[in-house]
């Protein structure tokens, strides 16, 4: 979910933000999608001396239908069809098919491209078994459809697993905390600086007979990202290659007192009775509807979240957005990124054409066209400033560009350390276990990761 640093200019001129929210249920397609009649920009392959080569065959890609939909998908594939009329494509997509096509990965059967997004897909486990193609020496050199060398473009860099790149962010969210500022204007609440302040408001919300926080304890990956991580990173003084070292299974880092401070914090909330009871088995949609609702004034989540509750948000919902709430009086504010990145499979049938498409969707027109489509920028840079943007779009990119926050770069886990994180995470919201207990509890499977 590396890391190398990057440059968080670039980031707030592009002003990535998205996807990984689970959406609303649609039908898994597999479906060969008409030609467009006018394709936004030419598709090619790897060039040869007599030019570009001929796309043929089969050519199958694979995409989670979550909070952003479908349109882009559905135009990008259309475009890239009509300019190269001999491939066949298939697409292979929903909000469960990820969990469809396993067996398929595990088999040895994967699609050729795959957009790594939503449950059921860790790129680091995907790394770890062997299922992704090495795209270090590729990257280095490899351009878009417009010439441009796409590294270049990237607001994010690839992040790097033991030094080798298996996957290219295209889409990027910030974890963080959202609120109304509707509501707290009426109520003359003011939006939390840091802890202390947060700790102060919730109280007044408390008092108001409404719950301060809920968050998606069916998912606790969000408030893994959206409070744990960044604590850490506060309790670490502002240095996240603490989180980088946790995610190589470092043992020796996962003995780091910041770890402790940081689910302190948690534990705070949970001891004043801050958290929503609910919170404990409700889903990313219903916790989402109560927040709407006004029966909870804060909830951990990404950036997707207003675009994936877009037919529910009431006419006078202003969505506020803070990038972390869990830092000490004075300290900076913890962005902790989140991508989504595509990645061609290293048993793939059609590496040419899945290369080809990588040129293809890496250009500043799909990076806009991402923006019209789906409600949010892509990893690609590119100045929005005069974009019809929501205003927490801008919230968040006056924080992500600003001396006073510390921008994480993405960081992923094992699958079953992360799923360690998120279940220990719920023992603790709801008391049934202490931050040491938590640690052990997770440093036992990364032990076992290591053998």
């Amino acid at each position: 979910m590396n890391m190398k640093k990057w440059s968080t200019m670039g980031l707030a001129a592009s002003m990535v933000l998205v996807a990984a929210g689970c959406g609303k249920s649609t039908p898994v397609e597999t479906t060969k999608p008409a030609a467009s009649a006018a394709p936004t920009t030419a598709a090619t392959a790897a060039p040869t001396a007599a030019g570009p080569k001929k796309l043929t065959g089969d050519f199958e890609i694979q995409y989670f239908v979550g909070g952003y939909g479908d349109k882009w998908w559905k135009k990008v594939i259309a475009d890239f069809q009509a300019a190269n009329p001999d491939l066949k494509i298939k697409e292979s997509a929903g909000p469960k098919i990820n969990e469809q096509m396993k067996p398929r990965w595990i088999a040895g059967n994967p699609p050729d491209f795959v957009y790594i997004d939503g449950p059921e897909l860790f790129d680091r486990q995907m790394v770890t078994d062997g299922q992704l193609e090495d795209l270090t020496d590729w990257i280095k050199d490899a351009k878009n459809v417009d010439g441009e060398k796409i590294i270049d473009l990237l607001a994010q860099k690839p992040q790097e697993f033991d030094g080798k790149i298996y996957n290219v962010p295209f889409v990027m969210s910030s974890w963080g905390i959202f609120y109304d500022k509707a509501l707290f204007k009426d109520k003359g609440w003011a939006e939390p600086k840091d802890f202390e302040e947060f700790l102060a408001v919730s109280e007044k919300i408390k008092g108001a007979g409404i719950n301060p926080f809920i968050h998606t304890g069916k998912y606790p990956y969000y408030i893994n990202g959206g409070v744990l991580l960044p604590a850490i990173v506060s309790a670490n003084n502002n240095d996240y290659k603490l989180l980088q070292d946790m995610s190589t299974n470092n043992l020796e880092a996962w003995k780091n007192p910041a770890i402790i401070k940081g689910l302190n914090k948690i534990v705070q909330l949970r001891d004043k009775g801050y958290i929503d009871k609910a919170s404990v088995q409700i889903n990313h949609t219903d916790s989402q509807s109560l927040f709407l609702q006004h029966k909870d004034a804060f909830i951990p989540n990404g950036l997707w979240l207003p675009n994936e509750m877009a037919k529910d948000v009431p006419a006078s919902f202003d969505f506020g957005f803070i990038p972390s709430i869990t830092q000490d009086k004075g300290g900076k504010v913890v962005a902790n990124t989140s991508t989504s990145t595509f990645a061609v499979a290293k048993k793939a049938k059609n590496k040419d054409a899945a290369k080809a498409f990588m040129q293809f969707v890496f250009s500043k027109t799909q990076a806009s066209q991402w923006a019209e489509l789906s409600g949010a920028p892509s990893n690609v840079k590119g100045d929005i400033s005069s974009s019809k943007a929501p205003n927490f779009v801008k919230d968040a990119a006056k924080f992500l560009s600003s001396p006073d926050t510390v921008v994480v770069p993405t960081v992923s886990f094992a699958a079953d350390v992360d799923k360690a994180m998120q279940d220990a995470t719920v023992a603790l919201t709801i008391g049934t276990i202490t931050p040491e207990e938590w640690v052990k509890r997770v440093t036992d499977v990364v032990a076992k990761q290591k053998k």
